[in-house]
């Protein structure tokens, strides 16, 4: 930690002191001999959990053939076949073409790009508390935490950021489904009958379920519900980034939702580890580009190639998605089981096992208990288990895809300790 401190960039921020020593499945080991389970999945990126056999035999046998030769001037086979594998597996009955970065923020960048040069408009909407990304262009779009922006201004032009439906602690003091999606309403009201024009809008970025705002699902109906922006030629982008890859049980997030996106955005999970992501869409959108107009380097590396090809042969081969719901379902039930014994549980939310624990002061109050979540993140780091925090206050549990149902029992026994001992001492206080 020292010599970290000494030459790496103190932009990097970290939740608690451990060095990775090894790690297998959902079971981490540090430096000191001591084991975890893991809660945290390199935030949500290591679908097939640490060093699957298959995904490691494949990294291998790729590396030993070639290690890179820049998809952006030449063609190499494993490319062409993780797309025959890929799109299909994106909604859509239309024809779909990728484009291949290396991380999130660059597929953000790639679809804010795309949709600008498709439309030949100006405007992007996103959500207030949405996370896209830290590079100055997916950064425009990013609202989430001042500090992400701080001394980075002014960004790209022009983002429109409007209240995301965040039904625990609603913008607008509604409460679900009385409200009949008054954010909507509110939306058109304020926003495109005041200033945004709707016809000089190229696309509406969105998070199925809010990551890093704190893990907060949209209502059912919402997108749907959005959908007329369509009719004045909005593109659809769903960022995918933490939700895709089957971490909500559907490949997608926003297949829980029913609509159907013109572009997506894929990374984290998709290479179980390796730096990968693509930016799909409709082939009339990605055919805009001239060539020449967007490439990368490094993007499409083939030994992340290989390795994406075999995180989806074990996601199909190995029934992944079947355990992140049923799994995942039992992981939902306790928490909300636990919910209704602390005080300190405010909400649990999520699908699949991409789930949230808001932690409160007290039910009542809602006030956002930032210390009391902080403390148990650490009791759980101390008893063995790995879990972060999304947004303020929220727990977030996002443990590799393939976790045995008895693993997952004992991190949230582990877990439910470290929520009771807080419970106990604030309730207390």
């Amino acid at each position: 930690m020292t010599r970290t401190a000494k030459y790496i960039s103190p932009s990097i921020s970290r939740f608690y002191p451990l060095v990775v020593e090894s790690a297998h499945g959902s079971l981490v080991k540090d430096v000191d001999g001591n084991q975890f389970i893991d809660f945290a999945a390199g935030i949500a990126v290591l679908s097939t959990g640490s060093t699957h056999p298959k995904v490691v035999q494949a990294i291998k046998s790729q590396a030993e053939r070639f290690v890179h030769f820049s998809y952006t001037d030449f063609y190499y086979d494993n490319l062409v076949e993780l797309s025959e594998k890929l799109l299909p597996m994106i909604p859509g009955d239309f024809q779909k073409m990728v484009y291949y970065g290396n991380s999130g923020a660059e597929a953000i960048e790639a679809a804010m790009k795309l949709t600008r040069n498709y439309t030949k408009r100006p405007i992007w909407l996103a959500h207030s508390g949405a996370f896209h990304g830290r590079t100055m262009g997916a950064l425009t779009l990013t609202a989430s935490k001042p500090m992400q922006r701080k001394d980075a201004l002014p960004l790209v032009p022009d983002a429109v950021h409007f209240p995301f439906p965040y039904c625990y602690r609603c913008p607008w003091k509604q409460t679900f489904p009385e409200c009949d999606y008054y954010c909507v309403d509110y939306f058109k009201e304020q926003y495109l009958e005041k200033f945004v024009p709707v016809d000089d809008v190229a696309a509406y970025f969105f998070e199925p379920i809010q990551g890093e705002g704190g893990y907060v699902p949209a209502p059912p109906e919402y997108f749907k519900k959005m959908e007329f922006l369509r009719k004045s030629g909005v593109l659809f982008v769903s960022d995918e980034i933490q939700t895709g890859v089957g971490r909500t049980g559907k490949f997608l997030g926003v297949e829980h939702y029913g609509v159907v996106p013109d572009v997506v955005t894929i990374a984290k999970g998709i290479a179980s580890g390796l730096p990968l992501s693509a930016t799909i869409a409709r082939a009339e959108v990605m055919e805009s580009w001239k060539p020449g107009q967007h490439a990368s380097t490094f993007g499409a590396n083939p030994v992340a190639v290989e390795a994406s090809l075999a995180t989806l042969d074990v996601i199909k081969s190995e029934h992944v998605m079947q355990n992140v719901r049923s799994v995942g379902g039992k992981a939902k039930k306790r928490l909300l089981e636990m919910k209704e014994k602390y005080e300190i549980i405010g909400d649990v939310r999520g699908m699949g096992l991409f789930l949230g624990v808001e932690i409160v002061k007290d039910k009542r109050s809602k006030a956002r208990g930032e210390e009391e979540a902080r403390q148990v993140m650490d009791y759980c780091f101390h008893h063995g288990l790995l879990v972060i925090i999304a947004g303020r206050n929220t727990l977030r549990v996002i443990p590799p895809l393939n976790i045995t149902e008895e693993e997952m029992d004992e991190g949230l026994d582990i877990l439910e300790e470290g929520v009771s001992a807080v419970n106990s001492a604030t309730v207390k206080a």
